[in-house]
């Protein structure tokens, strides 16, 4: 690993970067560049050619103490900042971002794989969390209680927690970090960021932009390398008082318990199951429609994404040819392909757990329409695929799929399929396809997720509460919530007698 120390990429790709300098290296620690102390790199793949797009720095415990470090004597400065000086700072990065959009998607693509029309997507929604939380900052108030004592006057202060931690995830590299880092900094908080190790491009550029906008040194932090010795060193760090992380649920409830020993703030955004419930009332083009964009965006690979299809007996066959066609004429390819609708998965690890769930609803009984193999595309691709007539008892049923796999099953009563959509541990999203009022209403009252679509596929944005019930998260991001959350509530009682 350490003959690539320093080494720039030879991807041909790169040569299409209007300002080079946003591709990083070194890991950013108290405003510098750094290397480490061991100066070990990670290879960081395109995943649709199998091509090193950079070599990453690789972080250790004593790094990664050292950006805690940062960011703890960053804080009481930043922290008593005028909100509306922190507010025009994350303005200036908001703006930042959008000039860079072009840059920033395409190294998110390199390093995600995601069509580039989806990565162009995603910075603007990454953008989007910086400008919101820009005016957060001016609006977090505390409050003025009526007296219950003789001769008090009370006030309710919302102050920053600290230092904060957050984990992000693959798959939004960008939007996923800016949903948790504006708010917390928005609040007065100082943040220590650990991007996935497949996707830590789209992190190390936009802090070069936080940077330029004026985030003093300490205040922004990002340390690449082996989540398990940062997440560790993080987690077990008393100065540390918030962990915000999006990942899986299993992953959700190691670090849950790790922050206990220091009872840590946790903000999480965990896994997704979810159901499509179609009605028989539905336009069906409408559905076809949604059930694409619900199901495929990302190829697949969004906590959002649909996992389960339940439709109503008497449309189930004319949805299952109209939803076919569809889905055959998805275009695969690179995501730099314009034409690209579905790009390569992630790692070998997602294309086999999505190949070993359409084996297994196969041998359970359930129909093939369409694909339901690999794509000569590359190693990494999976044909997108339709699996119709598919059993309860299908993995696909039970487990998150994270890939371009739609499995459909037909249903006859509405408290049957509210029975079978509640039937999981997790608890984010649900989609629900009716042009009954009555039944819009019932329907969300009775899905236990935190998240309920009707009649859409894109709900999320800054201004929403985003998160699940259940196992599939604690806590809110986005809205007023998403800053509330990284502050504390402290009461002060006077005696003016």
């Amino acid at each position: 690993m350490n003959a690539h120390f320093g080494r720039p990429s030879s991807h041909p790709a790169l040569s299409q970067l209007t300002d080079p300098r946003l591709l990083r290296e070194l890991a950013y620690v108290g405003g510098k560049w750094v290397a480490g102390q061991k100066r070990e790199m990670i290879e960081v793949e395109d995943p649709a050619t199998g091509k090193i797009v950079a070599w990453v720095v690789k972080l250790g415990a004593e790094d990664t103490g050292k950006a805690i470090d940062a960011a703890q004597s960053a804080f009481k400065t930043w922290a008593g900042r005028m909100p509306q000086e922190r507010a025009a700072i994350l303005r200036r990065w908001y703006e930042l971002i959008l000039d860079a959009k072009d840059d920033l998607a395409l190294l998110m693509t390199l390093e995600q794989g995601k069509p580039l029309a989806e990565s162009i997507n995603e910075i603007e929604y990454a953008a989007s969390f910086v400008e919101w939380f820009a005016e957060e900052a001016k609006r977090l108030s505390g409050e003025v209680p009526k007296a219950h004592l003789n001769n008090a006057e009370m006030i309710v202060h919302r102050v920053p927690l600290g230092v904060v931690g957050v984990i992000t995830p693959w798959n939004f590299p960008a939007a996923m970090l800016t949903r948790k880092a504006a708010a917390a900094i928005a609040a007065g908080c100082t943040v220590v960021a650990h991007p996935s190790s497949f996707t830590p491009l789209s992190a190390l550029a936009l802090a070069v932009l936080g940077d330029r906008a004026g985030l003093p040194a300490g205040v922004f932090n990002v340390v690449t390398g082996d989540a398990a010795t940062i997440v560790n060193k993080m987690t077990n760090d008393s100065r540390v008082r918030a962990v915000s992380f999006t990942g899986s649920t299993e992953i959700g409830r190691l670090i849950a318990g790790q922050c206990a020993k220091t009872m840590k703030r946790i903000v999480m955004e965990l896994g997704g199951h979810a159901p499509f419930i179609v009605f028989s009332d539905a336009n069906l083009d409408q559905v076809v429609d949604v059930a694409i964009s619900a199901k495929f965006t990302t190829s697949g690979q969004d906590c959002l994404a649909v996992n389960r299809f339940y439709v109503q007996r008497s449309v189930y066959q004319q949805f299952c040819e109209a939803l076919a066609i569809r889905i055959a004429a998805l275009r695969v390819g690179p995501g730099l392909d314009e034409a690209s609708e579905i790009g390569p998965l992630m790692h070998s690890r997602a294309l086999e757990k999505v190949d070993g769930q359409v084996k297994d609803a196969v041998s359970l009984g359930a129909r093939c329409i369409v694909g339901g193999h690999r794509h000569a595309a590359g190693p990494l691709y999976y044909t997108p695929t339709l699996l119709v007539d598919v059993p309860n008892t299908a993995r696909i049923m039970q487990e998150e799929t994270f890939g371009p796999v739609a499995a459909v099953t037909p249903f006859d009563d509405e408290n049957d399929v509210i029975a079978n959509a509640n039937n999981t541990e997790y608890g984010l999203v649900a989609y629900v396809m009716t042009k009954d009022g009555a039944r819009m209403l019932r329907m969300a009252r009775s899905l236990e997720y935190g998240m309920v679509a009707i009649n859409r596929a894109k709900i999320t944005g800054a201004p929403i509460p985003f998160g699940g019930a259940k196992q599939s998260g604690l806590g809110r991001e986005g809205s007023h919530h998403g800053v509330e959350a990284f502050t504390d509530l402290k009461y002060v009682c006077f005696d003016v007698a």
